[in-house]
């Protein structure tokens, strides 16, 4: 996607519209004032879970970063032993040996920062992969609800960058703030014990420091939240503007999408260079004010040695020691960034796990109240009891088949007072039977063949198959009854036989998918470089819309379902492979319980009766004939007349 300039000779036309801004994700509401009042810490507590399993490892690897950092403080001492001894003797064996001694000291400090490296790398490593694999398998349980509310690019920001972001923290930060803590407050002690009036000089900083950090930690809290939510926000840009680059260029709106892209760049850019500015202002009074009293100390310290207060060899070491601990001072700054930019990863991260996923319990029968009046008598609860895997589905008679009890919908997040997207639906389809589902757009068709599979939950009221509550019903044995082709068919970046076996048995093979291809009409597929081994590429946007449609049914067919839901599977397909596709479909059908969404004739008259759906309510319910000569509304749907019919 162009993310530069236009050329000055081809200017972009001021009458080209504005790309729309991104939806915030609902997440985002109040979630500056939110930085503002959280604890960092509290916010960090809740990775213990992921930690845990790795702790021992952790703490072995923070107490040998400690132990590396205080041998670097030996050196000062070294180098006091030299300085009033071999140095002051004129000892050149003294001097070699305390060099030998600096050496030592050296390669040990390395070779323990490197053992601590090892130690952290495979634990950290696993965590972030276990929180990914976490994250992963928690959205493929949210309901559909969820994911029509966040935008994907923010979820993916959440797997990746923000993941990356823990991981840098456990390795570093987490260990470093402890490390350093230590360090200082050793190397502070060992200068108090050398000369305590030179300790109180150093000490001098202290109190503005912790001031600064204090300050530097709420604002940065709130600077950093921003800048992931932004990357999330770019990440759903380029992901929209890829996946939709055939609009893009087909209606020459790369411009537009140029702009926006470059306007969310210059807002991340505005807010990284708001986190450089106090970085800045951090670093600038951590590193000046203890560089300061450094100077103010080796002033004082000359002028007793030069009074004979102090040997030279003490003012060495101290000044030494000061020094060592410039790297532990400096690096606060830092470290308290690394670590609220992890905290507000957390809270990002977390905000995706705590959303409630869809229900894996089984209602025990009679414990969920009927949506409406008189649903008892229709299927009486306290005669059926919760399913599970083993239990046999079929039905047939007054229970059989497909029903709709006074169901009634609403969408979560639906403005109140609006009407209800369904409205009081009692539809029966028998079993064996197809029920056409005809409407206007708009209507709410789509809607209720969501209820099915448990897309959606019903506000109120109940579905049944073959008797049995939907909601007594395993999500997983549910979803095996139930096979959906939709309107938009989508389709993986993986092969044809896996997308369409996608719908079948794990144990089905060959024969299965060659019958749902040639139901589907779909034989296309063999005659591809690599036949069903073919990769479709993204989106399936390698084939033409008829192709990825007839994929997406065969995938719908090839299980053999019990329950059959298409929603318009024919609608891009052309008149001669609709007709091929009709003939083959009739077969499945005979076979199966099917509700049909239907926009022509031709498709409704696959079914044995139709449904007429207005507004959300079940108006009429017949024969395509019989619909043809008593309903007006019908009657003008099916004539082609209706400013809606599509």
């Amino acid at each position: 996607m162009p993310t530069t300039r236009a050329p000055a000779e081809e200017p972009e036309p001021t009458q080209e519209p504005e790309a729309a801004a991104l939806p915030a994700e609902p997440a985002r509401a109040g979630a500056a004032g939110k930085a503002e009042g959280r604890s960092a810490v509290r916010a960090l507590l809740r990775l213990w879970p992921y930690v845990r399993p790795v702790r021992a490892r952790l703490s072995v690897a923070a107490f040998v970063a400690i132990v590396a950092s205080c041998v670097g403080l030996f050196i000062p001492l070294v180098l006091k032993w030299m300085v009033d001894g071999p140095v002051a003797d004129r000892d050149p064996a003294g001097v070699w040996l305390g060099a030998l001694y600096l050496l030592l000291l050296g390669l040990t400090e390395a070779l323990l920062f490197g053992l601590r490296r090892w130690l952290v790398a495979r634990p950290l490593a696993g965590v972030e992969a276990s929180m990914r694999a976490d994250l992963y398998r928690h959205l493929q349980r949210l309901p559909v609800a969820f994911h029509d509310r966040w935008a994907s690019g923010q979820l993916l920001s959440r797997g990746t960058t923000d993941l990356m972001l823990l991981r840098m923290f456990l390795a570093f930060p987490l260990t470093f703030l402890l490390v350093n803590a230590v360090t200082i407050v050793v190397g502070v002690t060992i200068m108090l014990l050398q000369d305590w009036t030179l300790g109180l000089v150093i000490l001098g900083p202290v109190v503005p420091v912790i001031v600064t950090c204090v300050l530097f930690e709420r604002k940065y809290a709130t600077v950093a939240r921003a800048a992931q939510d932004q990357v999330g926000d770019l990440t759903t840009v380029v992901e929209e503007s890829v996946l939709g680059i055939r609009i893009i260029k087909g209606f020459g709106r790369h411009r537009s999408q140029a702009r926006a892209f470059r306007e969310l760049s210059r807002t991340l850019r505005g807010t990284e260079l708001r986190k450089a500015r106090l970085l800045s202002a951090i670093w600038g009074v951590i590193i000046t004010l203890p560089e300061l009293a450094i100077g103010a100390a080796l002033v004082l310290g000359v002028v007793q040695v030069a009074d004979g207060v102090l040997s030279a060899g003490t003012l060495v070491a101290f000044l030494s020691t000061a020094l060592a601990l410039r790297w532990p001072v400096d690096s606060i700054g830092f470290l308290l960034a690394m670590s609220q930019e992890a905290a507000t990863a957390t809270e990002r991260y977390f905000e995706v796990m705590d959303e409630k996923p869809e229900s894996t319990t089984v209602l025990a029968a009679g414990s969920r109240a009927a949506g409406a009046a008189g649903v008892g008598a229709a299927a009486p609860h306290n005669e059926q009891r919760p399913l599970d895997d083993g239990d046999s589905y079929t039905g047939t008679g007054q229970l059989g088949g497909l029903r709709f009890h006074d169901v009634t919908f609403r969408y979560p997040d639906a403005a109140s007072g609006t009407a209800p997207t369904l409205d009081h639906i009692d539809l029966h389809i028998r079993s064996g039977e197809s029920m056409a589902l005809v409407g206007a757009t708009g209507s709410g068709k789509t809607t209720l063949t969501a209820l099915v599979p448990r897309l959606h939950e019903v506000t109120s009221g109940r579905i049944t198959l073959d008797g049995h509550d939907i909601t007594e019903m395993p999500r997983k044995s549910l979803r095996a009854l139930v096979a959906v082709a939709f309107e938009e068919p989508t389709l993986f970046s993986a092969t044809i036989g896996e997308n369409v076996l996608m719908g079948a048995r794990p144990d089905a093979g060959e024969a299965e998918l060659d019958r749902a291809l040639a139901v589907a009409q779909a034989e296309f597929a063999h005659a591809l470089p690599q036949g069903t081994g073919t990769q479709v590429g993204e989106q399936g946007l390698s084939l033409s819309g008829g192709q990825r449609q007839r994929l997406a049914l065969a995938r719908a067919v090839v299980g053999r379902p019990r329950f059959l839901v298409l929603d318009d599977p024919l609608s891009a397909l052309d008149v001669h492979t609709e007709a091929a596709v009709e003939a083959a479909l009739r077969r499945v059908l005979a076979e199966t319980t099917a509700l049909i969404v239907a926009h022509r004739p031709s498709t409704v008259l696959l079914a044995d009766r139709v449904a007429l759906l207005s507004d959300g309510r079940v108006t009429a319910v017949g024969t395509h004939q019989e619909l043809l000569r008593t309903n007006t509304e019908y009657a003008h749907l099916m004539s082609g007349t209706e400013e809606d019919q599509r």
